[in-house]
């Protein structure tokens, strides 16, 4: 562990295809014969970070640690942390509970069989552990997951009286620490300030001004993105008019954007956030 941080990165490294709902020509039947953008992209992200002195923890899916094992490697022997992001990126809630259970087994198994020994950070696919499943967490506990970064304040895919503070979820196979994305209240609105469209339609001075005042109160803000978010050519494909805005909205300029973050903002892993001290 490095020195304590106010705030933490968070990265999903996943292709451009995995989008959760969606079917058709992104269906994961032709996953393999789309073009992989994930390992340059998730490079030239690792490239800002090292500029930038910035260690984060990185989600890996178990899709892409099996296909690109150099990569994960790569991530590791940088210093950063490494957690899981399940395998076959479905909606928790889509799942039962065994298909959940041999999901996250895979996919922990497809990490420790390049190296990653300690395993105990989990976040789900579309922050899909909510109302309608929170019985993962039990199952997270009884897996030996430690710390969860699924439940987002956040009406659209949570519920926005959700904590906004890293805080104990007991389970019955022991307490999950929960540590949720930064959101933001904006327009009468709670905003997601710190991952997704709401990263990327947001100054990098209201982000870091946000993220202050945040701090000032105690609260650390988590951000979260992904390596297709900075790529200089992205795929483009039709999507339904809610995927396509989540996907696409802002894509342009967005990684000089993250860097003017990366390089003024106090980040670290999740692991090295101030806040999570008391838990783990």
């Amino acid at each position: 562990m490095t020195r304590p941080r106010a705030n933490a990165l968070t990265v999903d490294v996943e292709e451009w295809f995995h989008i959760c709902g969606v079917d058709g020509q992104l269906a994961a039947q032709h996953w393999d014969a789309l073009p992989s953008r994930v390992v340059r992209t998730t490079q030239l992200l690792l490239e800002d970070l090292d500029r930038a002195g910035v260690r984060a923890t990185f989600f890996v899916l178990g899709w892409v640690a099996d296909r690109y094992p150099a990569l994960v490697q790569q991530i590791h022997a940088a210093g950063h942390e490494i957690g899981t992001h399940g395998y076959s990126h479905v909606r928790v809630y889509e799942l039962s509970a065994e298909a959940f259970v041999a999901d996250l087994r895979r996919s922990i198994t497809a990490l420790r069989g390049i190296g990653v020994d300690n395993v105990v950070a989990y976040r789900a696919p579309e922050w899909s552990i909510n109302d309608r499943s929170m019985w993962a967490l039990d199952l997270l506990a009884t897996e030996g997951i430690r710390l969860d970064a699924s439940m987002a304040p956040l009406k659209i895919v949570g519920r926005i009286d959700y904590p906004r503070r890293p805080h104990v979820r007991e389970t019955s196979a022991g307490p999950v620490v929960e540590c949720p994305p930064f959101v933001a209240d904006r327009f009468g609105h709670v905003m997601p300030m710190g991952w997704g469209w709401g990263l990327r339609y947001s100054t990098p001075k209201r982000v870091l001004r946000t993220m202050e005042a945040a701090n000032r109160e105690g609260q650390p803000a988590v951000l979260m993105v992904h390596p297709w978010e900075i790529d200089p050519d992205p795929p483009r494909v039709s999507l339904p008019p809610k995927a396509w805005f989540s996907h696409y909205f802002r894509l342009s300029g967005f990684r000089r954007r993250l860097v003017e973050i990366l390089v003024s903002a106090e980040l670290g892993a999740l692991s090295d956030l101030t806040a999570l001290s008391m838990f783990l």
